[in-house]
């Protein structure tokens, strides 16, 4: 399975879960994977959802993971009935205000965890972007910061803020970064590696919570307040698109519902039509009898 993987050139992070959750498929049932089939399968789905209590994501992510063993790998020509993706809600992200943003960032821990979320805001990268994120990709003659092998393998180059540049020289200057910007630690001490993505989401859930912020902020909340932040300055929704490194416009076009220009811009056709005055309109309480 693991040469097949390469051998389509999927990502290392893709890599490391399909494999992550096929073994822990075939150790559920104490059997090799190969020598079960779609009546596991769906043992195995309704588990993940009863007892394990996972989100819908997650089960859909494994699913594909055991699609791809079985239809790839083995080559067993199973039909897309028997690898059903669970229902996945469509809940609308979480979205900070500027002024919100702007306290996160003052109530950092540290100068370092300042730069990562003024990186994280001023971007709109992802989590795994900044973690790999390197000296060199910030490149100031040009004011463009690049990111290399996003989502799907796609480069991109998103605008340099002036703001974050000073705070970046500044953090430079402290730590004094040589190949990751933000490097992280091995056996417990600061090592030439990337940063984990546990730190750098304890680095916002600290500053959350020194804020006295009490909505669920992460990483990617910064990427949903960076692009509803663009779209209601007046950015379209291609550029938008480009900038965070969409595949398909149809991702990006979630945050029209995010967009308070966008959504007051619209109104309501209550106002489009004429009622009587409220002085008109009887208080009293009384049922109407039938």
């Amino acid at each position: 399975m693991l040469e097949e993987l390469q051998r389509r050139n999927y990502s290392q992070s893709t890599v490391t879960t399909y494999l992550s959750a096929v073994e822990d498929y075939a150790t559920h049932f104490h059997r090799r994977p190969d020598q079960l089939g779609p009546e596991q399968i769906r043992s195995y789905q309704a588990h993940l959802f009863t007892e394990k209590k996972l989100a819908p994501r997650t089960i859909a992510q494994r699913t594909a993971a055991l699609r791809f063993f079985y239809t790839k790998t083995l080559k067993r020509h199973y039909p897309v009935e028997e690898f059903p993706y669970p229902k996945i809600p469509r809940r609308l992200p979480t979205v900070l205000s500027q002024d919100e943003v702007a306290r996160l960032i003052d109530s950092a821990a540290n100068l370092g965890h300042r730069a990562m979320l003024m990186t994280l805001y001023s971007t709109g990268m992802r989590r795994a972007e900044l973690c790999h994120l390197l000296v060199e990709d910030i490149d100031s003659e040009r004011m463009m910061v690049h990111i290399h092998l996003g989502k799907g393998s796609r480069d991109r180059d998103v605008p340099l803020s002036p703001k974050l540049l000073e705070t970046l020289r500044e953090y430079w200057r402290w730590r004094k970064p040589k190949t990751y910007l933000f490097p992280g630690l091995l056996k417990g001490r600061p090592d030439e590696v990337p940063l984990s993505g546990k730190a750098v989401l304890c680095a916002c859930r600290k500053a959350a919570k020194r804020a006295g912020i009490d909505k669920a902020v992460g990483p990617h909340t910064f990427r949903h307040s960076y692009a509803t932040h663009l779209l209601e300055a007046g950015a379209d929704l291609r550029t938008i698109q480009l900038l965070l490194g969409h595949a398909d416009l149809k991702h990006t076009s979630v945050y029209l519902h995010l967009s308070q220009r966008h959504l007051r811009a619209v109104g309501s056709p209550l106002d489009a039509i004429t009622v009587c005055d409220l002085e008109q309109v009887k208080r009293s309480r009384k049922q109407i009898k039938k």
